[in-house]
């Protein structure tokens, strides 16, 4: 029978394990928690990862933490990082920890009739209260700096390599998140702590914390850190994260950024960003092998995606987009995606106004493909496109003797052109 460690191998999901990891799961339902600093509102798709960690664990009966860290969030991580983070403020991060919350309730089951319901924590409620002389005694004396030191995250940043060396606040973080483990396997009888492959070094201090303050075995486990097969970082595009909140990326954005991975990454990303079993996935990555211009699995993680995250409302609409992009849709479909989303589609592409007055009179084609848009360079090169039957109004075919009105408009705002399959133009009427 397969259990919650034998999911992390097949999918790829598993990188370091404390051993008797397996076996203490396999016995015992446990609580196990990942920490997340909540340092921007938004999660982003290299949260992901970890938050499929969480639902495994739930899915296979065990009781999945999510910890924020409000106090932690205050300090910052040096795991991973050549410079020091920016300090946030409180106030900050109490804005930061109310939406991180609800993003977390689209994964996972926090309902307490459930029998093992996800719990959210906030580790500012214990380490606040917390006095500087009160942890040392008490946590620090139990870690030597030797064992500190020897940590990656430490031996980077003071190194020959680094030019600012480390801040003792940085130098703290470790100790701080290794409480976190000894507060919870104190308080919750919380027994596993997961996480990136970059968070070994800290979730080993609190393995080590727990079993030389209370003398008994904790365990532990993370993930490999997920990379594009071109060398680019996972979770990127040109304009920056791709973030799980649409005021931030669009769900179309997010919805784009899957149909266009390459084919490598997504025969390694169908077994860690869905749920599909492993003949499933073996069956799609065959028929997408057999007909590689379809992207399936492209497709199937776009879709899934997008819907987990956004809804079926934003997957339709994203999807629909997408029809408009490569030309495979008709003017019902334009008129049924939002300006915003259109917008966002032809990013880029040659745009002019024109008045509400002027369009409500009607303005004869050639006139708007040229004088009135400059979309066509003059009058004679209108008449001839319109001649050559490559003109559309709103993705429909016009002739040379179609007046356009406000009854062409697009949500009441928008009117596209286009010559041929690929030439685009946006008119906004305002």
């Amino acid at each position: 029978m397969k259990n919650f460690i034998d999911e992390l191998k097949w999918r790829g999901m598993l990188q370091d394990i404390i051993p008797g990891t397996e076996a203490h799961l396999n016995k015992n339902k446990s609580l196990g928690y990942i920490g997340f600093d909540p340092t921007s509102d938004s999660l982003h798709v290299g949260s992901l990862v970890p938050i499929f960690i969480l639902m495994h664990f739930q899915k296979y009966g065990h009781t999945p933490v999510v910890l924020l860290g409000g106090a932690t969030g205050m300090i910052g991580d040096p795991s991973g990082k050549s410079d020091e983070r920016k300090l946030l403020d409180k106030d900050i991060l109490d804005y930061n920890f109310k939406k991180l919350k609800k993003q977390f309730e689209k994964f996972l089951d926090f309902d307490s009739k459930k029998e093992n319901p996800a719990i959210l924590l906030n580790n500012y409620d214990w380490m606040s209260k917390f006095s500087v002389i009160d942890f040392s005694r008490n946590i620090g004396k139990h870690i030597t700096i030797n064992y500190m030191m020897a940590k990656d995250s430490v031996k980077k940043r003071i190194g020959k390599e680094s030019n600012d060396g480390m801040s003792f606040t940085e130098f703290t973080y470790q100790l701080i998140q290794g409480y976190d483990f000894l507060y919870l396997f104190q308080n919750m009888n919380c027994t596993v702590q997961m996480g990136g492959s970059d968070q070994w070094g800290n979730i080993t201090t609190g393995t080590e914390l727990i079993r030389r303050k209370e003398n008994k075995k904790a365990f532990a486990l993370t993930c490999p850190l997920v990379t594009k097969s071109d060398g680019s970082k996972f979770g990127k595009s040109e304009s920056g994260n791709i973030w799980l909140d649409k005021n931030k990326t669009s769900a179309y954005k997010f919805y784009q950024y899957w149909i266009n991975i390459s084919d490598e990454d997504a025969k390694n990303y169908i077994k860690i960003f869905t749920f599909l079993e492993k003949n499933e996935v073996e069956k799609l990555i065959k028929q997408h092998d057999d007909n590689k211009g379809l992207r399936i699995l492209q497709n199937h993680l776009a879709d899934s995606l997008t819907n987990l995250i956004h809804g079926d409302k934003e997957l339709q609409n994203s999807v629909k987009a997408s029809k408009i992009l490569f030309g495979k849709s008709s003017e019902d479909d334009l008129k049924s995606v939002d300006p915003s989303t259109i917008m966002e589609i032809f990013e880029g592409v040659p745009k002019s106004t024109i008045s509400s007055q002027k369009l409500k009179a009607g303005i004869d084609i050639e006139i708007l493909l040229s004088k009135e848009t400059n979309f066509l360079k003059s009058l004679s090169e209108a008449k001839r496109a319109l001649g050559e039957n490559s003109i559309y109004v709103n993705k429909t075919k016009v002739q040379n003797n179609f007046v356009v009105s406000d009854k062409n408009l697009i949500k009441n705002k928008l009117i596209l052109l286009q010559r041929g399959k690929k030439n685009y133009f946006l008119v906004n009427v305002k």
